[in-house]
């Protein structure tokens, strides 16, 4: 008795795990959802993860994944308001939400739902994109972008059984022909804003180079003024020395000067003076009184 319990149970395991569409038992996994079909009709809904009965065997299985998955959309040429292209390149997230409504429309072939997708998500975003300007795709509005696609690509999937968890723009980017014309434009833009600045600075410069040129003129104005004051309060200081001097000793302050004028005159070696002996230069050659 015992063996043939053995036997059973290997049987049954063989028929559960056999890939035949005659097995009586499948296995939908916990990543699944499946629904049964009888000679073509659909006789159960949305299995649930676990092991199931498939009565008569003849009936057919069909397995879904019901994780979300992704469609990573090719780059796409896109007209703005202003009828300027854009490369637009995005992706979406969607699951399956009704594998009954997914069976009817697509027949469980995930590339016939992801090509209708395709469709759906390019027609959001060309109408999106195409009642705005190059600056707010560009610059401002990718999230309003995103949230109009996905609620019109929400609507257009939901006979495909079909949920739209999220939709992307990954990037928006000029064609090569738009990217050198803006590029030249920006940087014409920039040539002109850099020989403003530029202007401005030289001028300013040559505002900074006059002031501090007048400054400098002053300075050395006031200081030559300066100069000049204090030159004659010593020169006048010196003189009244010189003639407080003068006052004390005449006759000593004379013999100074002559001897200050011999040493001066005869200090070369090859020197001539013509000069009569009694001239004054010599006087003091004569006598120490310079009689």
């Amino acid at each position: 008795m015992f063996r043939f319990l053995l036997v059973g149970l290997a049987v049954l395991a063989f028929l559960i795990t056999v890939n035949s569409t005659i097995a009586p038992f499948f296995v939908v996994d916990e990543r699944e959802t499946a629904i049964k079909l009888f000679l073509g009709e659909i006789e159960e809904k949305e299995y649930e993860a676990g092991l199931h009965a498939k009565w008569p065997f003849f009936n057919t299985v069909h397995k879904f994944d019901r994780r979300i998955m992704n469609i990573d959309a090719k780059p796409e040429r896109v007209l703005t308001s202003e009828k300027k292209n854009v490369i637009v390149d995005s992706f979406v997230k969607w699951r399956i939400d009704d594998p009954t409504e997914y069976f009817k429309a697509t027949g469980g072939n995930s590339r016939n739902a992801e090509r209708l997708l395709s469709q759906f998500i390019n027609k959001g975003i060309k109408d999106a994109i195409g009642k705005r300007t190059m600056q707010a795709v560009i610059a401002g509005q990718r999230q309003e972008i995103m949230d109009e696609v996905a609620i019109a690509t929400n609507v257009q999937a939901k006979p495909l059984g079909v949920e739209i968890v999220d939709v992307r723009v990954k990037k928006v980017e000029l064609p090569d022909d738009v990217s050198d014309s803006v590029y030249q434009r920006m940087q014409q833009e920039r040539a002109k804003v850099a020989k403003d600045f530029r202007s401005k600075g030289q001028e300013k410069a040559k505002g900074i180079v006059a002031d501090a040129e007048r400054q400098r003129s002053e300075l050395l104005a006031e200081a030559y003024n300066e100069s000049q004051k204090i030159r004659g309060e010593a020169d006048a200081e010196a003189a009244e020395v010189y003639a407080s001097a003068y006052g004390k000793n005449p006759e000593f302050y004379s013999l100074y000067r002559s001897l200050n004028a011999y040493k001066t005159t005869f200090s070369g070696k090859n020197d001539v003076l013509l000069i009569k002996p009694d001239s004054q230069f010599f006087k003091y050659f004569n006598g120490a009184s310079g009689n």
